[in-house]
């Protein structure tokens, strides 16, 4: 009796294989490659902008889409300029452990409306008329019996908005004090601490650590408190840290952020 159970169970393992493999083989490689299994508390825009740092190492990414409706949430697509970067990223960050959740990465299905239309390929899809039709209807009665009282008030809140802009024209108070020091610290000696600059707002410790351990002696990233643009990475010892900085120097965490890695003062 045990070993018909054996021999039915081996016999489904290999059937399940089988379909497994049959799954793959259907799915041709393309530029863009789906990632689900996503950590889902994660916000949608520090999501793509993790995703941005950890597989732009692999080639020029083209865009990122990552959803928060109901059917997409845990799951994005990563589009890469060629095939070949697809195909890196895919081997390599296949059940990478991001956000403390290993990803699941496979070949999209079919072509992004971006390769779509640079192939010349892009066929428009047709608007979902029902799904839009009953907001149109409530927006029509509502505006018609309020009207009056509700005209003067989309101006207040439109000025509301023109302000938060202003702390954006505050910021050069402080960026001068940042220049000043990578001109010097490239000077420095060899150390097991690497001192990080240039680093855009939105950089996190998640977002580093995911950067910096796949270098051997990695041991962690260190913010500084009050500042964005800067961080410390310590490694085991000299020898790995220097390994760290000539691979990740000038390495671009945004599009318009490239980092600047030296060695931190002893």
């Amino acid at each position: 009796m045990k070993k018909l159970m054996v021999s039915i169970q081996g016999i489904t393992d290999l059937i399940l294989m089988g379909f497994h493999q049959k799954i793959e083989m259907d799915i041709r490689p393309n530029q863009t490659i789906y990632i689900n299994n996503l950590n889902e508390k994660i916000k949608k825009d520090e999501l793509k902008k993790s995703l941005y740092a950890i597989f732009s190492q692999f080639g020029q990414i083209l865009d990122i889409v990552a959803l928060k409706t109901l059917k997409m949430r845990g799951q994005a697509f990563v589009i890469f300029k060629d095939i070949n970067s697809a195909n890196s990223a895919l081997r390599s960050m296949q059940g990478f452990p991001f956000y403390d959740k290993p990803m699941r990465i496979q070949y999209s299905r079919k072509d992004s409306d971006l390769v779509a239309k640079m192939k010349g390929t892009f066929v428009e899809r047709p608007k979902r008329k029902k799904e839009e039709e009953p907001e149109i209807k409530k927006k029509k009665k509502t505006p018609a019996s309020q009207r009056q009282n509700a005209a003067p008030a989309p101006q207040t809140p439109a000025m509301a908005q023109v302000p938060q802009i202003n702390p954006a024209t505050t910021a050069p108070s402080q960026p001068p004090s940042a220049p000043a020091g990578p001109t010097t610290i490239p000077e420095q000696p060899p150390n097991q601490i690497l001192f990080l600059t240039n680093l855009p707002e939105e950089t996190n410790e998640m977002m580093l650590s995911m950067l910096f351990n796949q270098f051997p002696g990695f041991k962690e990233v260190r913010l500084v408190p009050g500042r964005h643009d800067i961080a410390f990475v310590e490694f085991e010892n000299e020898v790995q840290s220097a390994a760290a900085k000539e691979a990740l120097q000038g390495f671009k965490i945004t599009p318009t952020n490239a980092m600047k890695i030296s060695f931190a003062k002893k």
